[in-house]
């Protein structure tokens, strides 16, 4: 009887584990700041004045004719969209039944194309410790993204090591316009202090062509903001490759890298290509142990937004069971973006199984995001 009963007590614990597990995980909110003065607490006195005056210091030379924002998604108290932790949790992550969202904030990922590395070191630092104060505080659905000026990797593994002992914050985030690919040695101790705390390292799009970075092609600057936008994926292909062919998860196996925003239906395209490559090419990568595509399967995730929209839907369901894409690809809304993607909408034509990998099972795995915040570890930290 006794050894019946806990039998029965770990069904029913295991069921309750398996109630609060997480169904909906947005990886890709973007939260901003009411006002740049918000930052000045937290921000050496010497770097007021430039922080007021420039901000970030480094322009898009790109218009966008529909803008960037949603317009409704504008704090009722005034401010730029995602400016409102309360306001976001209501419109966005209450309105669609999402569990947590990985805060990668807004306009700041440029601060590693400055040309001055020591203002960039300074805002990344005092940007980490406002979204501590200023979001993570808010709501435990809130997880954070650890910034760091990549043209700085010394300084950037030292700003990992002070800010993963807060476990609110679930990755590191860099941009994914860079002066060099991150394949490359350069960027190794960014790596190493990775993966030593366990934290992924994301990129995002945005800020290619910008400040000391390159062009957003090899072949130059497009000629306007559309032309931009299509090609971004690209620069995604490049910094894969780059990562797989370099050894970097040869030196660093447990590193996982985040490719946010950048697409999804190059993956197939790239593996296959890598994979036939490397078998009449493998001298040069001694290194690789195994086919690209393995190492991408297992250490590289992608999120969904914004998705490809095939004349066909089946098309796309199909390139991600031939590619393996539903294991490593999460869900993401860019919200508060133009280009926004309506989790009651953008997957509808993929199975069950699938959709649920997507939605949440992935991201689960990544961040270790195993159930639901309680509402009463909430209203404490609320």
């Amino acid at each position: 009887t006794t050894e019946n009963e806990r039998l029965e007590m770990e069904a029913m614990d295991q069921q309750k584990v398996q109630a609060k597990a997480p169904t909906l995980i947005d990886t890709d909110v973007h939260n901003a700041m009411f006002e740049r003065k918000e930052l000045l607490p937290y921000l050496p006195k010497a770097w007021h004045a430039q922080w007021l005056s420039q901000g970030i210091g480094v322009a898009s030379p790109y218009y966008s004719p529909v803008g960037v924002l949603r317009k409704d998604a504008r704090p009722p108290r005034g401010g730029e969209p995602g400016s409102d932790p309360h306001f976001l949790l209501e419109h966005h992550m209450e309105r669609y039944g999402i569990d947590y969202g990985i805060l990668t904030g807004s306009g700041v990922l440029g601060i590693s194309l400055h040309v001055d590395p020591d203002y960039a070191n300074a805002v990344v630092s005092a940007y980490n410790d406002w979204t501590v104060d200023a979001w993570l505080s808010v709501s435990p659905k809130f997880k954070g993204s650890i910034l760091i000026n990549n043209s700085d990797p010394v300084y950037a593994a030292k700003e990992i090591e002070r800010m993963a002992q807060n476990k609110n914050m679930v990755q590191v985030i860099m941009s994914s316009g860079a002066r060099t690919l991150y394949g490359q040695r350069f960027y190794h101790p960014i790596y190493e202090a990775a993966e030593a705390h366990g934290l992924p390292v994301a990129v995002h799009p945005g800020t290619e062509g910008r400040g000391i970075a390159g062009p957003p092609t090899p072949s130059g600057y497009p000629t306007r903001y559309m032309e931009w936008h299509n090609i971004l994926p690209a620069n995604y292909m490049a910094h894969v490759n780059s990562l797989v062919c370099e050894g970097v998860f040869e030196k660093f196996p447990k590193l996982k890298f985040v490719a946010i925003e950048g697409g999804v239906c190059w993956l197939p395209h790239l593996m296959w290509r890598m994979d036939k490559n490397y078998k009449a090419l493998r001298d040069q990568t001694p290194w690789l142990k195994r086919l690209p595509s393995e190492y991408i399967k297992e250490h590289i995730r992608l999120t969904t937004q914004p998705i490809e929209e095939a004349p066909n839907p089946q098309h796309i369901v199909d390139l991600f069971a031939m590619s393996g894409a539903d294991d490593i690809v999460m869900f993401s809304t860019d919200y508060p973006h133009w280009d926004f993607d309506n989790p009651k909408v953008v997957l509808r034509h993929f199975p069950k199984e699938m959709r649920e990998k997507i939605f949440a099972r992935n991201a689960v795995e990544l961040y270790g995001l195993h159930q639901v915040a309680e509402p009463a570890e909430e209203a404490v930290q609320g």
